[in-house]
């Protein structure tokens, strides 16, 4: 067993849950310990058995809940040093000293092996992951949110995953018409903001192949998006490459399916 889960995704908070028969991770929590464990639930599992919380970066959509679900399950939390500094304070007191990791290297929890690498977001140190499990290289979960572009080091990692969670968070138009500010469009367009719907369809199409099985579009705007507009671009793209491929649009208000990575 290797699957996962968007357990909520969007501007109002962000958790994916990742799951083999001994290693359970919840990575991010940017929901209410009470709004985590009602997700958690939804998908039929056992809260008490989750091992461990992964944070990608200081903001509050990605760590509000991050501080209670670690008390309350008594369970470590795994963040890079730099973002750890930058949000400690409203993590509250941990009942596990952090563990730190640094982008660029690996790390295992259980048997799950994961690689942090830079993400390009607003942030003191924004991580990016990509997932396996231990003595398993037929299958890999590749996690890309809360970036602004498509680097390079990003596009290397995302390569010969089977299953990918891939931000899809604004068209561009609705942006650009839309009530938000000046100066919040182009955060949000910038290279620190957030990818377009379009330049989700640009990284598929540069990291397509055959046994890619998943791609859960995630963070998606209520604003500036609309869920059809989104799994429409991504779909005429696939259909193309491969129309039995199993294209999901993630929720803010209701969890994926698990899918087996």
């Amino acid at each position: 067993m290797f699957q996962a889960s968007v357990l909520a995704s969007g501007s109002k908070g962000n958790s994916i849950l990742i799951r083999t028969e001994s290693t359970k991770i919840l990575l991010d929590v940017g929901l209410s310990g009470k709004k985590t464990s009602n997700f958690i639930q939804s998908i039929n599992l056992d809260e008490n058995k989750i091992n461990a919380v992964v944070i990608s970066h200081e903001h509050s959509d990605h760590i509000r809940g991050a501080g209670i679900i670690c008390r309350k399950l008594q369970i470590p939390l795994y963040i890079s040093k730099d973002t750890y500094n930058a949000c400690k304070e409203r993590l509250g007191n941990l009942p596990i000293a952090a563990i730190h990791f640094k982008n660029g290297s690996s790390f295992t929890i259980g048997d799950i092996e994961i690689r942090a690498f830079q993400s390009s977001h607003d942030v003191v140190d924004g991580s990016n992951f990509t997932l396996k499990k231990v003595g398993d290289e037929t299958r890999k979960l590749a996690i890309a949110t809360d970036l602004g572009f498509s680097s390079n080091l990003m596009l290397t990692q995302l390569k010969n995953s089977t299953s990918i969670i891939l931000e899809s968070n604004h068209d561009l138009k609705m942006l650009i018409n839309g009530s938000y500010p000046p100066h919040l469009k182009q955060r949000i367009k910038g290279k620190q903001g957030h990818l377009s719907n379009k330049q989700a369809v640009k990284v598929i199409k540069k990291v397509y192949h055959p046994r890619l099985k998943n791609i859960i579009l995630a963070h998606l705007s209520e604003e500036n998006n609309l869920p059809e507009i989104a799994e429409k671009l991504m779909r005429d793209y696939l259909n193309k490459k491969d129309k039995n491929l199993n294209l999901i649009v993630a929720s803010q208000y209701e969890s994926t399916e698990l899918i087996d990575v």
